[in-house]
């Protein structure tokens, strides 16, 4: 039975009980008396034991973010929630609350070990991103349909699994059913399966699991096809031709053009629209495949120009290498002449010598990292980016412009062609010469000139805002990118910059420091 307090009241997963949980979790003696009085970073915790505290909620544990095992068994806890930052865990225990529902688990993705043993739950759900899941625990609950055991079947790595003390063990052949769908499990209820159960279950759903065997295979094959169309459209993203190659901006057109369906059944207007849409798809291709061509080459531009960063970040550390090298060389030498010289003039000369000479190291290295910043800046601010990536951009968004012309040139020739059949067709009418039967939604456009040429003129500019917003869109996403990627190129470098700069300070304030003892220990 689940455990209850009722002497107890429920307590408040708070910051104080937390520190109290890590302190006394963490080493004890002279070490754990250190960190104690320094503090202990949460985010430097790996385990924490929280069980047997009374807990009604999991709250509070965002600061936990490389946390890897997590005890919260024995506790009061109903719901299972703010475990959203504990990317990390890999093994998780909540056994012993008042669970009902499995949720809040989409983010535990290195989870490899999960028990709810003892709780309220009465269907397997809501693991799907658990892809790591090696061992799962769910005895003494309420689970008591089969099916559950087929939604385990997508975790190929589950090995354990324990549902004793459920309704589901008292099914007629329950371990023979679970053997047979979960074929690869090892462990069942505390029990290693035989290989005489593996076989007596593989006998006795043999059909059965191969048409389930077929229908995942049916189901895989879709979703691989899915996933491979949604990487063909990211790719065409990012080259920024997306829906180009084919007849969607064509379709989109007529999409809300209620008038330019209507008038599609006008006599020979079927025929004209089949020469535009054709014609339309077309320019649209071109513009797909120079997009594509001009993608690879900036892929290509960029690869390079990254490669080259690093060449130039490397080459300048190995120089800095060999100056830190040849200065600790000379330094330990200064140093053991120092300790071995008893003359005071001797010893303050020395040191003064040392001093000049990490001051001299930190000129170098300082010199050296301004020439690698100058280097680098001449590389995206030179001809490079000059004229390569933004004149490709350009090309690209100018080879748009002139095909949304070609477009707009398709639209307003079509719109005239079906301004002109749409009038004659009128005409016809008023003489009662027209042959075909029009549909009466049709007929209701051509009650006089004006309505007509109206429907012609919306639906002529319906297509020609769809044509526009196609044509800004793209453009401005790629001056975005444009923008964005040499943005990023300069806060990249400025961070590598703060950051080397940082190390050279450390490291001279440390061999100052170090010479500086050095001289009070010899004073005194």
């Amino acid at each position: 039975m689940n455990r209850i307090y009722n002497s107890v009241e429920p307590r408040v997963m708070d910051d104080d009980m937390l520190k109290l949980a890590v302190g006394e979790q963490g080493p004890q003696e002279e070490a754990g008396q250190l960190a104690k009085q320094e503090g202990i970073l949460f985010k430097d915790v790996l385990s924490l034991q929280l069980d047997f505290q009374n807990i009604l909620r999991i709250d509070n544990l965002w600061q936990f973010e490389n946390l890897k095992k997590l005890q919260l068994d024995n506790n009061i806890i109903e719901r299972i929630e703010g475990l959203e930052n504990l990317t990390q865990l890999v093994w998780l225990d909540l056994s012993f609350n008042n669970i009902k529902v499995i949720e809040g688990l989409d983010t535990l993705v290195n989870l490899e070990d999960l028990s709810l043993f003892n709780n309220r739950i009465s269907k397997i759900e809501s693991l799907d991103a658990l892809v790591k899941l090696q061992v799962l625990s769910l005895g003494n609950n309420q689970i008591d349909n089969m099916v559950n055991i087929i939604y385990l079947r997508q975790f190929k790595c589950l090995r354990t699994l324990s549902l004793s003390g459920n309704p589901i063990t008292q099914a007629e052949d329950y371990k023979i059913f679970i053997c047979a769908y979960l074929p690869d499990l090892v462990y069942l209820d505390f029990r290693r399966i035989d290989d005489h159960m593996k076989y007596l279950a593989e006998t006795k759903y043999q059909y059965t699991i191969d048409e389930l065997k077929h229908q995942e295979h049916v189901r895989q094959t879709k979703l691989e096809e899915k996933q491979a169309q949604q990487a063909k459209l990211e790719e065409h993203k990012m080259a920024f031709v997306e829906h180009l190659n084919g007849s969607f901006l064509f379709d989109s057109m007529y999409t809300e053009d209620m008038e330019g369906n209507k008038l599609s059944c006008l006599p020979i207007v079927g025929e004209l629209l089949e020469v535009y849409r054709d014609k339309f798809v077309i320019i649209c291709l071109n513009i797909f495949e120079y997009g594509l061509k001009q993608h690879e080459k900036r892929k290509l531009e960029l690869d390079t120009f990254h490669e080259c960063v690093q060449e130039a970040i490397q080459e300048n550390q190995e120089q800095g290498k060999l100056q830190i090298a040849s200065f600790e060389e000379k330094h330990l030498l200064n140093l053991s002449a120092i300790r071995e010289e008893s003359d005071l003039p001797s010893i303050e000369k020395k040191i003064v010598e040392c001093s000049e000479n990490i001051t001299e190291l930190f000129n170098v290295l300082m010199t050296l990292e301004m020439q690698l910043v100058e280097q680098l800046e001449l590389r995206w601010d030179g001809p490079l980016w000059v004229r390569r990536c933004h004149p490709a951009l350009s090309w690209l968004c100018l080879t748009l412009y002139c095909t949304m012309a070609q477009c707009r040139d398709l639209e307003n020739h079509h719109h005239e062609k079906l301004l002109e059949i749409s009038i004659s067709t009128l005409e016809k009418i008023i003489k009662g010469e027209l042959d075909e039967e029009l549909p009466d939604d049709v007929r209701t456009l051509f009650v006089d000139k004006d309505t007509i040429v109206n429907a012609v003129g919306a639906s002529h500019d319906i297509h020609l805002l769809k044509i526009d917003n196609r044509e800004d869109e793209l453009v401005t996403r790629i001056n975005s990118w444009c923008t964005h990627l040499v943005d990023k190129i300069h806060k990249d470098e400025i961070m590598r910059n703060r950051k080397r700069v940082k190390e050279i300070n450390q490291y001279i304030d440390h061999m100052q420091s170090e010479l500086d003892n050095l001289e009070c220990g010899d004073m005194d």
